[in-house]
């Protein structure tokens, strides 16, 4: 299914300050549901040179940047490499979808690397940020009433079953909730509003499905034939590409 990326967004990307191992693109463009005026949130990759790691001035393993493009909000988050793998082996769902979007704007070999080794990395355990996540859209979808949470509450809860039942990581709610027959319904009125209000009917199929999902997901994790651990042989790989990059100092030119 097409999304609509600014052709600039790679650019915006390169602009930080370190060479980039990938840069993709997050939030509602990859979830399914962008709206006209969503912003556009793209992740990233850096590396550090090997001086700004090991001396004593060491360089920024976070990096972020806000502004306005082409009338676009623009959110750019990017993680030394080093920090990135470290959160990749700790069940975290977030840089596991930032590394495995489709929506690639900037990738190198190494960017390459780092996705032959996610199967490796993924355990039930993923399954506790599928929730937690959940909880907090949940929570926040409960108190404003808004469209918006709810459509992540959703989405968060149906990636999450589908990763425990599959090993596989889907992130778009079109394709997730074809068993919803109104998510197209709320998908085309967040199109046409950040945040707007909720379609009628809504909140009656939104009270039913979101307590049975979690539950699924709940069974999901308790039977997945997800490993409890990441594979160790996978863990030694990555240390090894993480070390061979950072004293190379070098990425392949991104393309």
């Amino acid at each position: 299914m097409t999304v609509d990326v600014p052709s600039w967004a790679g650019q915006s990307a390169r602009a930080l300050p370190y060479p980039l191992v990938f840069a993709t693109v997050s939030g509602a463009h990859l979830y399914g549901f962008a709206s006209v005026d969503s912003d556009l949130d793209l992740r990233a990759v850096h590396v550090l040179p090997t001086a700004e790691v090991v001396g004593l001035r060491t360089g920024p393993d976070t990096l972020q940047h806000t502004g306005m493009r082409d009338g676009v909000e623009l959110d750019v988050v990017s993680h030394d490499l080093l920090k990135f793998a470290r959160l990749l082996t700790d069940r975290n769902g977030y840089v596991l979808e930032q590394l495995l979007s489709p929506l690639v704007v900037v990738t190198t070999a190494v960017h390459t690397d780092l996705k032959t080794l996610a199967g490796g990395l993924i355990t039930r355990h993923h399954a506790h940020h599928y929730l937690g996540f959940a909880t907090g859209q949940q929570k926040l979808y409960t108190k404003t009433g808004r469209l918006k949470p709810a459509l992540y509450t959703l989405r968060v809860l149906l990636t999450g079953i589908h990763l425990m039942r599959t090993g596989q990581l889907e992130t778009d709610l079109r394709v997730l909730g074809t068993g919803l027959a109104y998510v197209p319904d709320l998908i085309a009125a967040k199109r046409e509003a950040e945040h707007g209000p909720l379609p009628d009917g809504a909140v009656r199929h939104l009270a039913a499905d979101i307590p049975r999902l979690r539950a699924e997901l709940e069974t999901a994790r308790d039977t997945s034939p997800l490993p409890e651990q990441p594979d160790p042989s996978t863990i030694n790989t990555l240390h090894d590409l993480v070390v061979r990059t950072r004293l190379t100092s070098t990425t392949s030119h991104a393309t």
